[in-house]
Formats: C-alpha cells, sequence, structure tokens
C-alpha cells in the first residue's frame, strides 16, 4: 500500500503547503482521503489519474479538508468519465456537497452526469465496506462549525491505515490509531494548546498507548515548521509517498 501526500497544510497555507487531501493507491485499492481546496492543480501537478480513484473519503466540512470536490467532479464530468465514483462522509454530507456545488458553480449540481456518484453518509464507530477498502470512523473534537468530524481507520489489502483529521486530544484517537500500521495525526502545535487542535508534545504523551507502528505529522502551523530540523517523527510533506 502507498500513501501520498497530495497536500498537507493547514487551513492557511502555512509554508506554502496545499490544502489536505493524501491519495492512497494498492493492488486493488485507489481512494482519497479528504479533498481540499487545491486537490485539483495538486492531483494533476502530481499525475494522478483521476479517473481511477474510486472513493473519497471526507473527514469534515471545512474549506481545506472539502472544497475541492465541486472541482474535482466537474473534472471528471469534463473529462468524460465513466467509472462510478463513492463520495462518503460525515452526516450532511450530500446536503453540503450539494451547497458548495451551487456556491461554487451555480446548477452544477444538477447537471446529468455522465458517471454514477454514490453518496454516503458515515456514523461513528460503525464500519463500511467500499470494494476492499473497510472504513471505521470515529469522532474526533473540532468545534461546532463544519461538523460533525470524523478521524478514520481503514482497513485494506491486509494493511491498516488511521488518520486523525483535524481535532484536540480526544480518547477515541487510542482506539482510532492503535497498532496501526502508519498513524496520519495532526501537529498543528509544538507545545502550545489550543482548542481544536492537537499539539506534538500532547500527541507524544498518548503514542505509548496508541501503540501505531509508523508515524506521520501533518497539518502544521508556522510553530510546527520551524522546527522540522529537530523533530523526532516524520513529518509529511506535499508530493510526498509513504509505503507502509
Amino acid at each position: 500500500m502507498q500513501l501520498r501526500f497530495v497536500g498537507c497544510g493547514d487551513a492557511f497555507g502555512s509554508g506554502g503547503r496545499l490544502n489536505t487531501c493524501f491519495h492512497v493507491s494498492g493492488r486493488q485499492t485507489n481512494f482519497l482521503i479528504d479533498c481540499g481546496a487545491s486537490a485539483l492543480p495538486a492531483l494533476k501537478r502530481l499525475e494522478i489519474d483521476r479517473n481511477d480513484i474510486d472513493l473519497i473519503l471526507i473527514t469534515h466540512f471545512h474549506g481545506d479538508h472539502f472544497a475541492g470536490l465541486p472541482f474535482v467532479l466537474l473534472d471528471a464530468q469534463f473529462s468524460r468519465r465513466t467509472r462510478p465514483l463513492t463520495i462518503a462522509g460525515p452526516q450532511g454530507i450530500e446536503r453540503r456537497l450539494r451547497e458548495v456545488m451551487e456556491a461554487l458553480f451555480e446548477h452544477s449540481s444538477k447537471t446529468q452526469r455522465r458517471f454514477e456518484l454514490d453518496v454516503v453518509e458515515l456514523a461513528p464507530e460503525q464500519s463500511r465496506t467500499f470494494g476492499a477498502v473497510t472504513v471505521t470512523p470515529y469522532s474526533v473534537v473540532h468545534g461546532e462549525s463544519g461538523g460533525p468530524f470524523l478521524a478514520f481507520r481503514v482497513e485494506a489489502e491486509g494493511r491498516t491505515l488511521a488518520y486523525s483529521a483535524d481535532t484536540e486530544w480526544t480518547e477515541t484517537l487510542i482506539p482510532l490509531a492503535h497498532g496501526a500500521d502508519l498513524f496520519i495525526a495532526e501537529a498543528y502545535m509544538y507545545e502550545k494548546v489550543v482548542k481544536n487542535h492537537l499539539s506534538l508534545k500532547t500527541l507524544e504523551q498518548h503514542l505509548p498507548a496508541i501503540a501505531a507502528k509508523r508515524l506521520v505529522l501533518t497539518h502544521m502551523s508556522d510553530d510546527m515548521l520551524s522546527r522540522l530540523e529537530t523533530l523526532p517523527h516524520m513529518a509529511a510533506e506535499d508530493g510526498m509517498v509513504v509505503v507502509f
């Protein structure tokens, strides 16, 4: 299994990094986790074939994780995609997707597509299987607007990937990532505790209980980016590939 960081930045593009979007692929799997506003040009720059993607998982409805969907869907229409596509995310995703499509491209939500689009709501701690991919969402804590907020534990091809999404510390991160082959964790701040986000020092206190096999930090502010050379953990970069 391979994960490529199409974008790993925070909402404000700290360090010039692009919005969150991860591409995961294997022998039987090809999907995205999150689809921030910059996702489509980033996918094209990395020469990732969008028409091979079967599934897009959305953690929440903030623009840096969600607002790329209208561009990706319109690109699929204009490139004459015929392969079915599933978009899965928190409760309300169908309405939210329709609203963002209309806000950015009026009438686009009503366009007859050449491909089948299935929009699926995910509920916390209820696993769903999409082809060779099994997704178990967990509730996380990231404020009020833009939710519900989910983190994902994904099992595919004998490997387990966990992604914290944007969250302050919550005990659900332990079962989410316990023993995972790869844990992608937000580390927005180094040690300062801020509401709705996770600091590296807070995360480190819980790493023994999480016991993931590999850790990669993402969604970092300037506070974290200024410390990259001294960090004891792997930090994501746009375009970086991790095999797990």
